[in-house]
């Protein structure tokens, strides 16, 4: 049975693992970190890291950008292994990721899905065949209206990982609405569309010649990003100090 640690626990996100580790049999909460403390947990609730006295043998962190600097301390010193799903990190904060990673195990990822992420490595695969062969590549990316950003993190590493199986030969064009040209063949179209509650939908198209493959993937709530960290935290204890991401949790 894995020990962990939630870093994050009272949150939207730590409320949603917690429930999961609840019915997985292969890893159990022994602690948890927040500064909201008014939520009854099943497991000591600590209102900082440097607090917590429980031995662990994986932290599991959503938390914010601020208390990233203090868990990361914690990590190294106590060499406990950390899965670090934090967004909107400090250039001089995923530095210190780096620096981090060569003392403790560090898992950070764009994205959490373990089905995102087994679409990334799919579609490397599809690219080498597809795009030597003439097909244009196109990815549509949907989320809720109140998204901010566009396009979406997961957008950029689907095109990103399409890219590097090609060696980085494919630029990205976000917007055809300024310049009136066909289309060059060694670039990858990104949309967006916010609307509504979608949680996530990504899309990427190959159209060829009289044929179009579509790869899809529909996320119904966050929970999904939850249920990848958990089985991240389980790949991840016991693993000696490196920078490891969700493609080394899916192995096939």
């Amino acid at each position: 049975m894995v020990r962990a640690i939630m870093h994050g626990c009272n949150g939207k996100m730590g409320q949603v693992i917690t429930g999961l580790v609840k019915a997985d049999e292969g890893i159990e909460f022994v602690a948890g970190v927040d500064t909201y403390t008014g939520i009854a947990n099943d497991y000591p609730v600590f209102e900082s890291i440097d607090q917590c006295d429980v031995k662990a043998d994986v932290i599991i962190d959503f938390s914010n950008a601020g208390a990233v600097d203090a868990l990361l301390d914690y990590c190294v010193d106590k060499q406990v292994p950390v899965v670090l799903c934090t967004t909107g990190l400090s250039e001089e904060q995923l530095v210190k990721v780096d620096e981090a990673s060569k003392k403790v195990a560090v898992l950070k990822s764009a994205n959490m899905s373990m089905g995102v992420n087994l679409l990334m490595k799919i579609l490397q695969d599809a690219a080498k065949v597809l795009a030597p062969a003439g097909f244009d590549i196109e990815l549509v990316e949907k989320h809720h209206n109140q998204k901010v950003d566009a396009p979406s993190g997961t957008a950029l590493a689907l095109a990103d990982s399409i890219n590097e199986a090609m060696n980085n030969e494919y630029t990205y064009v976000y917007d055809r609405s300024q310049v009136r040209k066909k289309r060059d063949q060694k670039e990858i179209g990104i949309s967006a569309v916010r609307g509504g509650t979608i949680v996530g939908d990504h899309e990427v198209i190959f159209a060829g010649a009289d044929e179009v493959i579509e790869f899809k993937h529909t996320a119904y709530s966050k929970a999904v990003f939850g249920k990848g960290a958990v089985e991240a935290a389980k790949f991840l204890a016991g693993k000696p100090a490196g920078r490891y991401d969700m493609s080394d949790v899916i192995q096939f």
